[in-house]
């Protein structure tokens, strides 16, 4: 359910994807650069980790699609400035050495898009992050809009279009285990307003200015 509606945003806010040049930063496995490669466009995914891009390699193949695969660092990224039609990046800001420098550097590549994602401040994600460093564990950040806008206006960037996804932490939809008792909960939250305010994470769609 997740990954469908991940998929129906990406697709509304990129438009037309056949023969778009699409950078997917932290592709992790693939599943967003098969998507789009899938769908017509030039595709090129880079993640750090080479497990991942093995795993991601493999479903390209096993999807007949065809990904340029390359080990990169989001924060340091050697392709020249306004490349690609579209830079996507998400899952990245929450655990990246600094969130500004990756976001920056997509905004540097990108010629008219970036689309990207953060656990919003505003939401249950702040206690999340919270309890994680409480125990010390893999930090978790959360990110407030208005920071978000000021890193995107220094890249002469700004927000086009945004969309938040659930209320209720991830954790707990996974311990329902219920496709139908997950829609039905976000989408109570979604008419009484409190998806607008307090959904997470946001997903934004920013273009150049």
């Amino acid at each position: 359910m997740v990954a469908a509606e991940q998929m129906r945003v990406l697709a509304n806010m990129i438009g037309r994807i056949h023969e778009r040049s699409i950078l997917d930063v932290g592709t992790g496995t693939g599943r967003i650069a098969a998507m789009l490669a899938g769908g017509g466009a030039n595709v090129t995914a880079i993640d750090n980790s080479a497990r991942m891009l093995e795993a991601a390699r493999r479903r390209a193949t096993a999807q007949l699609v065809d990904v340029t695969f390359v080990n990169a660092d989001a924060h340091t990224l050697a392709f020249e400035s306004r490349s690609f039609d579209v830079v996507i990046c998400l899952g990245v800001l929450m655990n990246a050495r600094d969130w500004r420098q990756c976001l920056a550097e997509s905004c540097r590549i990108a010629d008219r898009l970036v689309i990207f994602d953060y656990p919003s401040s505003t939401s249950v994600a702040l206690i999340h992050a919270n309890v994680r460093r409480v125990f010390r564990r893999r930090p978790y950040r959360v990110l407030s809009r208005r920071a978000v806008d000021e890193t995107l206006g220094r890249s002469r960037f700004r927000v086009r279009s945004t969309h938040r996804q659930f209320v209720m932490p991830m954790w707990f939809h996974r311990a329902l285990r219920s496709r139908r008792a997950t829609a039905r909960i976000e989408d109570t939250f979604d008419r009484a307003g409190l998806r607008r305010r307090l959904g997470t994470p946001v997903t934004i769609c920013a273009e150049r200015t």
